[in-house]
């Protein structure tokens, strides 16, 4: 069988030290994150290289920068100033369409692709309040097939970036009991693309951009040594992309006019234990709840036949072990499985969404100023058959696989 290609893209926020620095660099960064990522639904989940070689079970440990956007309540347990960066980097995303009966295979064409991200916490000496700043991406998606796929109509492209900066207040209100909460600054540009019907290479376009804003909150307990409770919530937003659709050849209708798309992205709830049976490991289970029933269709200004989509409400389930070895050492590794979020019947070749396996291992190190960790992911699920979908030319079997290399670098003082 004859084999074609096709592109896959990812999402980017950016770095940079020193809180004032950090404030005007924010802006940098969002002028400079270009779209797309592969994602699970959208979400992309893995932030830090610490809790990804964990299973990203990190809610009830939360104990570096990256705690902003795992249960921020955790930046208590760290003290003067700590920033980190770094970068998750998928090392190809594979994709692949096979009709049902006969037809020729699409696969994708595997790229380097990095998410980088940003944070900065400030605790002051005897003090109860702890201050962050995070900058990342919690959302994201890319996908482009060939023009001339049996499924054009169900969709040819699609381009996603969202940027969220992250400001975040914590205070440790009685010892080991800590809450947080802060405002959420989320930007982002979406494009669609996809086949009209009626006339051959027909497309129809939509660009938007828009702002929006939120919070999250965090809860984290200690009771005991060796016992932690952490518990994150991640408020919805609506984002109404200001833009314009296109459609080439012009009928039917005008070639460019101005439109406009609401997208209803979730609230998301994560809670974890953490258990310490020694001081030489740390076992923690996570379940984190993602509510995409909101996203029920989303409707173009000027455009008769919204895109139907009928997401559903999925979990993570996330298990992760840490081993402290000497000198700051330690060893990490975990597992999460996501449960798909696409329904069949409103199933779109541009979200590949299946359920998804994913294991970790990772190593690193926290000294007197300097921490890194260093983290490699396995993202692959069974393919999934679609045969009752409401535009049959979608119907066949999709795959998604994917290997991934993080790191992060931390400095404190």
């Amino acid at each position: 069988m004859k084999t074609q290609r096709i592109e896959t893209c990812t999402p980017l926020p950016h770095l940079a030290p020193c809180f004032l620095r950090w404030l005007a660099l924010a802006g940098v960064v969002a002028a400079l994150t270009p779209p797309d990522a592969v994602a699970l639904g959208s979400r992309i989940p893995n932030q830090d290289a610490a809790a990804i070689a964990r299973g990203n079970a990190f809610v009830a440990t939360a104990d570096n920068p990256s705690a902003i956007y795992y249960n921020p309540a955790g930046i208590t347990q760290l003290e003067g100033h700590n920033f980190q960066l770094g970068s998750l980097f998928y090392l190809g995303i594979y994709t692949q369409y096979e009709p049902l009966g006969s037809g020729s295979k699409v696969d994708s064409d595997p790229e380097i692709l990095p998410v980088p991200n940003l944070h900065y916490v400030f605790s002051p000496k005897d003090s109860p309040f702890s201050f962050g700043l995070g900058v990342y991406a919690p959302f994201g998606l890319g996908v482009k097939w060939p023009k001339n796929t049996p499924f054009r109509t169900g969709g040819i492209e699609s381009k996603l970036s969202y940027l969220t900066i992250n400001p975040v207040l914590a205070w440790e209100a009685l010892p080991g009991l800590s809450l947080s909460a802060g405002p959420t600054f989320n930007y982002s540009q979406a494009q669609l693309r996809q086949g009209i019907g009626a006339v051959p290479g027909d497309i129809f376009t939509f660009r938007g951009e828009d702002w929006a804003f939120g919070y999250n909150a965090g809860v984290l307990w200690q009771p005991h040594r060796q016992w932690s409770f952490g518990l994150n919530y991640r408020s919805a937003t609506t984002l109404d992309y200001d833009g314009h659709v296109s459609t080439k050849p012009s009928p039917p209708l005008p070639q460019r006019q101005s439109s406009s798309g609401s997208f209803d992205y979730p609230q998301i709830i994560a809670a974890g234990v953490s258990f310490r049976p020694t001081t030489n490991w740390n076992i923690e289970v996570n379940v984190d709840w993602t509510d995409w029933n909101t996203l029920n269709s989303v409707k173009f200004a000027g455009v008769a036949s919204p895109l139907v989509l009928n997401w559903e409400s999925s979990f993570f389930y996330e298990f992760g072990a840490t081993r402290y070895l000497k000198n700051g050492y330690y060893v990490s590794a975990g597992y999460f499985f996501s449960e798909q979020t696409t329904t069949e019947p409103t199933f779109t070749p541009i979200v590949p969404d299946t359920d998804l396996h994913i294991g970790s291992v990772g190593v690193g190190r926290k000294g007197e100023r300097w921490d890194w960790a260093i983290a490699a992911q396995l993202i692959a699920g069974p393919s999934r058959t679609i045969d009752n979908h409401v535009n049959p030319t979608v119907n066949g079997r999709y795959q998604l696989w994917t290997p991934t290399l993080s790191f992060s670098l931390g400095y404190h003082f």
